[in-house]
């Protein structure tokens, strides 16, 4: 009692949000009567709330545990990160988005193995190579996730624990619950609808951080202090934590995911219209640059409040539990907004994920299902993946920003040539994607084993061999892919009702 006494505000502020979950997955689930519903809002959501979700999506607590801390390590070229996700984001609106919305809309894609099946398995995507490229590319959308999710699974395992006082384990088990009784229930109405809220908590949240940390550390000029002692000279150079090509790497590995991520692309498939493109735009550029502009910095002024730090995953936790940093009514308020910006990604990786296990891997091999039927079992398989992941979460192969990137090096090197350029260039088999996948993913595999990372970081070899793979192959074939075209211009192709049932 004495210690929900003392965080009365926490404890206020979870039940009502708890509340709200509740609540938008009660909404959600009455409007996924069917797979469009439950997957993508019926297609039929308003640029805003998109918006708003685009930017919780991504910034979750690789953001505000694992991109906040690592500024420590690496000093103000980390910087240049947050710059970089902040352009990719308009990059994705502006070079990805129109054209997702319209080809997903085209072909009744619900998933990205879906839109790669329609864009380049036309006439018959049943047929050739169809099976297979939606296979192979559901198999990377279900790795991936994994991977991602056990990140955010650390994130806020580490967050509980230090706040309060309980083991990983069981902080691991609270944060499962809670996703997935909303997630599984309300399917991507129930997600949105909760990312709008979250996303203005994470706008708060992010820059309370900013001005309690600034103010700890001596205001926001403090940082200059930094240049003059001698074991904190590499905090201003651009090779001192790392060297600036592999900086460059992780950097373009994790905004790439803006371009690729299906959790990002999803986003577009629901929109409703270009009006709703064109205002969304704006509210996720605007909503990041707040978010990241107030969190990269936050590990360069852990220099002057901290001692010595080994896992830089654990700066802000253990900031938020020191009094002297901020006061209670702060850190439990941050607790919420830290909760909420690992629930708005964790929540869209386990629909992606869960919806393309089932749509892709799991009902082409099975009999004919009703709609309900379709949407109870990716319930299932929602509840069945964060279980899995949660689990694995317990002994984490890696860092979180480490992990994150890593999947975002496959997101890259597998979906790049064949979303974006898919997009733009008339030319393009499903031999070219397949091929380009496993030339990318090799490349990687073998970049990280041979050691070679620390100097070049892998995403620049895998992306350089499958976009050429991609291009040499897809320009070697006889003519265009039927499919394909920019979608602005192009005819709608014809897509038989009992093929789009295949699907």
């Amino acid at each position: 009692m004495g210690w929900i006494a003392q965080h009365w505000l926490a404890v206020s502020l979870l039940c009502l949000y708890t509340g709200v979950l509740l609540y938008n997955a009660y909404v959600g689930g009455k409007a996924s009567e069917d797979l469009a519903g439950y997957y993508v809002g019926g297609r039929n959501l308003g640029g805003v709330a998109i918006g708003i979700s685009f930017f919780a999506t991504f910034a979750s607590t690789n953001s505000y545990i694992g991109h906040a801390g690592k500024g420590y390590a690496y000093g103000l070229p980390w910087l240049f990160m947050g710059a970089s996700l902040v352009v990719f984001t308009w990059l994705s609106w502006r070079w990805v988005g129109p054209g997702m919305r319209r080809f997903a809309q085209q072909w009744d894609a619900l998933t990205i193995p879906d839109f790669l099946v329609g864009r380049f398995a036309q006439p018959d995507p049943t047929q050739g190579q169809g099976p297979l490229l939606r296979g192979v590319a559901a198999i990377v959308v279900v790795f991936a996730s994994i991977l991602y999710l056990i990140a955010i699974f650390k994130g806020a395992g580490h967050l509980f624990q230090q706040f309060l006082g309980i083991s990983y384990e069981l902080a691991v088990g609270v944060t499962l619950l809670i996703v997935v009784l909303y997630t599984s229930i309300g399917g991507f109405v129930s997600v949105v609808r909760t990312d709008v809220i979250q996303g203005l908590l994470m706008v708060a949240g992010s820059l309370t951080i900013f001005y309690f940390v600034t103010t700890a550390a001596g205001g926001v000029g403090a940082i200059t202090q930094l240049s003059d002692l001698p074991d904190k000279e590499f905090l201003f150079d651009w090779n001192g934590g790392l060297p600036f090509v592999v900086l460059l790497g992780i950097s373009l590995s994790g905004s790439l995911k803006l371009l690729v991520d299906p959790r990002q692309l999803s986003r577009f498939f629901a929109l409703k219209d270009e009006r709703a493109l064109r205002r969304g735009i704006w509210v996720a550029v605007l909503g990041l640059l707040v978010i990241q502009g107030c969190l990269f910095p936050v590990g360069i002024y852990a220099h002057l409040i901290m001692a010595e730090v080994v896992d830089t995953d654990l700066i802000v936790p253990t900031m938020l539990a020191d009094t002297n940093v901020f006061p209670l009514w702060a850190a439990d308020f941050l607790i919420v907004a830290i909760l909420a910006a690992a629930m708005s990604s964790m929540d869209s990786v386990l629909l992606v994920a869960a919806s393309t296990l089932f749509k892709n891997l799991i009902a082409p091999y099975t009999s004919r299902q009703s709609p309900a039927g379709q949407v109870s079992r990716t319930r299932a398989a929602v509840v069945g993946f964060a279980v899995v992941a949660a689990i694995l979460a317990l002994n984490p192969p890696g860092d979180i920003v480490e992990i994150t990137i890593f999947s975002g090096s496959l997101y890259a090197v597998c979906f790049f040539p064949a979303v974006v350029l898919g997009l733009h260039w008339r030319r393009g088999t499903s031999r070219a994607v397949l091929a380009s996948m496993a030339v990318g993913v090799t490349t990687l595999i073998v970049w990280i084993s041979l050691g070679w990372r620390d100097t070049v970081h892998e995403v620049f070899p895998g992306l350089l061999a499958s976009t050429l793979t991609y291009v040499v192959l897809s320009w070697s074939a006889s003519a265009p892919a039927t499919g394909s075209g920019d979608p602005a211009d192009a005819d709608p192709v014809a897509v038989p009702a009992d093929v789009k049932a295949q699907r």
